[in-house]
């Protein structure tokens, strides 16, 4: 089946098998590394992506069913950043707050982040421990990442990005 999405602003027409997940045809067709297929049972979020501006497990949603989406990946990411040749504010509260640590789980807790970000520009911790609970690291905790957030928070107040221009919305 040839299916046509967007993925990071590039239109891709893929012949896939419509029954792999999404994840994979990230992965093994777009060479697109950076979406990580943890546990393939949506509980992990290590391969959350945006999809038509909402988080989504992409272990959790077949490629045919993302026929004319709108996928934004970690890859994508620092494009959407105001300057286009930065780090988004997420990710770079991620090095500034040192909030990766083996970083397999980096990339879903980051996009998972940037959709909290759009839907709530200044959450509290507990806003953020709850919003990004679905997503687990299994390293040592969470202090780390919740402080990454919050300074993502603080930068997209300072920078006055709007919530479309995070995710690539129009």
């Amino acid at each position: 089946m040839t299916i046509t999405l967007t993925v990071n602003g590039e239109k891709k027409e893929i012949d896939v098998d419509p029954t792999i997940p999404l994840s994979k045809l990230l992965r093994e067709e777009l060479e697109l590394k950076g979406t990580k297929r943890g546990c393939e049972t949506g509980k992990c979020g290590a391969c959350t992506v945006i999809v038509d501006g909402k988080a989504t497990k992409s272990c959790q949603r077949l490629a045919g069913q993302s026929e004319g989406t709108d996928v934004l990946t970690i890859e994508g990411l620092a494009d959407r950043a105001e300057e286009g040749d930065e780090l988004h504010p997420v990710q770079q509260g991620f090095v500034d707050e040192f909030g990766m640590q083996c970083g397999y789980c980096t990339p879903g807790i980051a996009m998972m982040s940037v959709a909290l970000l759009e839907e709530n520009p200044n959450p509290t911790r507990e806003e953020i421990q709850h919003g990004i609970k679905g997503n687990l690291c299994r390293c040592t905790g969470y202090a780390k990442i919740y402080d990454a957030v919050l300074g993502a928070a603080e930068q997209i107040e300072d920078t006055s990005l709007e919530p479309n221009e995070l995710s690539g919305d129009d």
